[in-house]
């Protein structure tokens, strides 16, 4: 009887079946430390217990794309060990901040399929939720992953594509319990900007830009226990090249965001997401935005800006697709997130 785990192939897959994630993993301020380090992230909420007390909560949360990373890296020995790419998000929200001392596992149902037409490998649908040691959800999302046939020629299953939400309403967000913007402070948080400064439209561009590498990339990945084999071993992609991966993108392309959108402080929905072109070791990120949406919370002082967030590797800026619809060779992620933000 074999004793190690091959990962799953896309013949593996059930629509409807639940797949629990091995190997819950308690957080403390060494994730925090080491985010910040890798990236470098300086959202105030998230780097001060007492901007966060400030702010009506009982201390400073784990990052929300720290908590995302590794409630993702849980799901990967079970969905995308054997992922050609990873394709796309939707329907993503927090619903509970993560604090240091909690403990979080994954669960994910498989929730469509679809094999593509060179019958090599196909396409995997799942919806994931992460929980803490209580059981409460933290944050659910839907993606969605290219993944190897093991037998080109075995049978493709009945395609079954869910029927996704485009864009999360207002009223699908949570706003953490307690959480208040009225005494916030905009001295420590590093810019003046407040919600009603921006206007459905606008474009930023965030200027600076952060040359990805090897070593970086390696301790990301190992960090959230992604064990993605395109991630670590070259020989399995026909360039040799080991693909960066695409959460180190996003995290990085938020870090970058800081400048102009210092106070979106918090991510609660993630309304879609492509990983538009690959990124590699030498690759220069650079990060621009665009607003797509304003909304009141009804919380104290709390409101919430639909943003539009782009990374790429050289090209002009708010540059995006071309004629053709497809998106240009240098831009590597578009994200499409709430955020919220003092009013």
């Amino acid at each position: 009887m074999a004793k190690t785990n091959p990962g799953r192939f896309f013949e593996d897959y059930t629509v409807g079946e639940t797949i629990e994630h091995a190997v819950p993993r308690t957080v403390s301020g060494g994730e925090r430390a080491l985010y910040h380090a890798l990236y470098p992230a300086r959202h105030a909420l998230y780097s001060s217990d007492a901007f966060a007390q400030s702010c009506g909560l009982p201390a400073s949360p784990i990052d929300d794309l720290a908590a995302f990373h590794v409630v993702f890296g849980k799901t990967v020995p079970d969905i995308s060990l054997n992922a050609l790419a990873n394709l796309g998000y939707a329907e993503g929200r927090w619903l509970k901040p993560v604090y240091p001392g909690d403990t979080l596992r994954s669960t994910s149902e498989v929730i469509g399929l679809k094999q593509n037409s060179n019958g090599k490998s196909g396409v995997v649908w799942v919806r994931t939720k992460g929980e803490n040691q209580r059981g409460e959800t933290v944050m659910d999302y839907v993606r969605w992953v290219m993944v190897r046939k093991r037998d080109a020629g075995s049978a493709a299953p009945e395609t079954t594509i869910p029927d996704l939400k485009t864009v999360l309403e207002v009223g699908d967000l949570v706003v953490p319990e307690g959480l208040d913007f009225t005494n916030y402070d905009f001295t420590l948080s590093g810019e003046p900007h407040r919600w009603g400064d921006y206007e459905v439209g606008e474009t930023i561009d965030h200027v600076d830009g952060v040359t990805v590498e090897e070593a970086e990339h390696m301790m990301a990945t190992r960090l959230w226990q992604n064990t993605a084999k395109v991630h670590f071993d070259a020989t399995l992609r026909e360039d040799g090249n080991r693909l960066i991966y695409g959460g180190h993108v996003i995290s990085m392309a938020r870090t970058l965001s800081f400048n102009g959108l210092a106070n979106a402080q918090m991510i609660v929905g993630l309304n879609g997401g492509a990983h538009a072109n690959p990124c590699y070791s030498g690759d220069t990120i650079k990060a621009w935005s665009e607003v797509l949406d304003k909304a009141e919370t009804g919380v104290p002082g709390v409101g919430a800006l639909r943003l539009r967030l782009v990374a790429t590797k050289g090209g002009e800026p708010f540059t995006l697709k071309g004629e053709d619809g497809k998106y240009l060779p240098h831009v590597m992620l578009d994200l499409d997130y709430w955020a919220l933000m003092p009013v």
